[in-house]
């Protein structure tokens, strides 16, 4: 039997790690990696309206299935899709972005092509994308074998975005070797240890469980990204240690065990009996690397004692002034679950109840009565978007009934994020509900991918709040700017517009119109858009010292 092409490997290879989406826009030079993709059985097409938008979406997926592929033209695609890339990179989700590039008839007689600068130089916008990846091949037949193997590896290892050139001429052409079958991704060993570097790491992070009467646990999402999701959890309940969350890892484990503690975010925790917890704990095992950004911390109102954390991340461990390296983190997870000693007591529940419903029926709709609603429509094993914006302060206070998963956007910040990648997500578990609360200024940004959601019949549910302005950019700054209105849009017609068939669609204005259109998504088992007329007047700048908190624009008081 002949080898498979190029192409064809590529797709065969990815397939084999259990990737069975790839996202993107066909275009020239790609056209044979998008033939082969259309033509695998492991693996579906899943076309979008841009380059964006295949980003974000792809970027959903990775994150709940563990990879993803994103195919774009080259030049004009790959700078299209860069940002998305970049959220994906800062949020260490692999994606494996493959382009083409012109043949070598073509490079080799600097032959002015479409997508470049018409000065006969070829990809001299390769470094752009490449900032965005840990890892980079010129893929051909007589190295694909090799430079796969390697591109996943390091993608997998690094838990980041890898970038894959393939030149036109060499796509449909069969790779030289032995193909390699690979194993799916649960299967595959990210990361190898050196026995003594992972001996004392071990020893040292023992030793001070040892010697602790209340320990805590900070686990990350980038644990869940090594598919270490499972394991965390058993260590926990092996151990019996309680657990905070960060907002940006927020919902990647069960918010119902008796151990979750609640969100810890510096100043502005939920409970805020979780700030003492954790900043009171005589060992604070930081699992994953927690991101000290501002709006994860509280606008780094975090109090995080040093000699009391031990820092657990992908490839090292630091205990005290003790750094050990070469590690793997499922390594370090497992010899944890194996020698951690079990403690006695588990703390005592703290009061993290539903927010308190508000607004009578013939009120106007308004946050404080939305957000109560939602949080009581939630599901166990639903999936919650948290969209950049002012509402992911608010949903990330959720109390998240057993088993929902939830992601965000809070380190990259990149507003619009939200609806294609509650595509990807709801392509990754079609089984599973998703739900998506974005703001309109957002949702106008990548307001299409509703088109993708209705050509391949996902089925989110879309909460837009629409208050007519950019009211995340109004608390950061200063209301009655011009620049923050937005267009007005009809947004309860644009789904059947965009072929959503059967999607329930409901403009609400009061607390009675947003109750019914809640009592009847319980009954509906298809797409849901509800668009929630907020009023612009809820947009007000933020008190003085949290804006100078964030930003630190003032000389500070001696």
């Amino acid at each position: 039997m002949s080898n498979p092409t190029v192409a064809e490997y590529i797709v065969r290879r990815l397939s084999d790690l259990g990737v069975d989406k790839a996202f993107g826009v066909p275009s020239d030079y790609a056209f044979p990696i998008a033939d082969a993709i259309e033509a695998s059985s492991g693996m579906d097409w899943v076309g979008c309206t841009n380059e964006l938008n295949a980003a974000y979406a792809v970027d959903g997926y990775a994150r709940l299935k563990g990879a993803g592929l994103l195919c774009a033209a080259y030049g004009v695609g790959e700078l299209s899709l860069v940002n998305g890339l970049m959220a994906s990179r800062a949020h260490r989700v692999p994606v494996f972005f493959v382009t083409g590039q012109p043949s070598r008839r073509i490079t080799k007689q600097r032959l002015i092509s479409k997508h470049t600068l018409g000065d006969g130089v070829y990809g001299n916008f390769e470094h752009i994308i490449e900032a965005a990846c840990c890892a980079k091949a010129v893929i051909s037949p007589d190295n694909a074998i090799d430079e796969m193997e390697r591109v996943i590896r390091e993608a997998l290892s690094q838990s980041q975005p890898a970038y894959m050139v393939v030149l036109h001429d060499a796509q449909d052409v069969p790779v030289i070797g032995t193909p390699v079958t690979g194993e799916p991704l649960d299967k595959v060993k990210r990361q190898v240890s050196v026995t003594a570097e992972l001996e004392g790491a071990l020893t040292a992070i023992v030793n001070q469980l040892k010697n602790a009467h209340n320990p805590v646990v900070l686990p990350t999402a980038l644990t869940a990204r090594y598919g270490l999701r499972d394991k965390i959890e058993q260590f926990i309940e092996t151990a019996n240690i309680p657990f905070a969350l960060s907002p940006m890892d927020k919902g990647f484990l069960d918010e119902q065990s008796p151990l979750y503690l609640g969100l810890y975010c510096g100043e502005q925790s939920t409970p805020k009996a979780v700030t003492h917890a954790v900043e009171g704990a005589d060992v604070i095992l930081d699992l994953g690397g927690v991101v000290m950004e501002a709006e994860n911390t509280g606008y780094w109102t975090d109090a995080l004692p040093e000699e009391q954390v031990v820092h657990i991340c992908d490839n090292w461990v630091r205990v005290g002034t003790k750094v050990f390296v070469n590690l793997s983190l499922e390594d370090v997870i497992d010899g944890l679950i194996a020698r951690t000693p079990k403690f006695a007591g588990r703390h005592d529940p703290f009061t993290y109840d539903l927010m308190p419903l508000a607004g009578d029926d013939t009120d106007p709709i308004s946050s404080a009565a939305f957000y109560p609603r939602v949080q009581r429509m939630l599901q166990n094993d639903d999936v919650l978007v948290i969209e950049a914006g002012s509402g992911q302060f608010v949903e990330a206070a959720f109390r998240l009934p057993g088993q929902v998963r939830s992601e965000a956007m809070c380190l990259w910040s990149s507003i619009g994020w939200g609806t294609p990648a509650a595509l990807g997500m709801a392509m990754a578990e079609p089984e599973r509900r998703v739900i998506l609360i974005t703001g309109d200024g957002a949702h106008q940004m990548t307001i299409n991918a509703l088109a993708d959601m209705g050509h391949h019949d996902a089925k989110p549910v879309i909460f837009v709040l629409n208050n007519g302005v950019y009211g995340c950019e109004i608390t950061l700054h200063k209301e009655g700017m011009s620049y923050n209105n937005l267009p007005e849009l009809d947004y309860s017609k644009i789904p059947e517009a965009f072929g959503c068939g059967g999607w329930l669609t409901k403009r609400v204005a009061t607390v009675k119109d947003l109750d019914e259109a809640l009592d009847e998504l319980k009954a509906h088992n298809n797409g849901a858009y509800i668009e929630v007329m907020i009023p612009e007047s809820e947009s007000e700048p933020l008190p003085a010292n949290v804006l100078d908190a964030m930003y630190k624009l003032k000389t500070p008081t001696p």
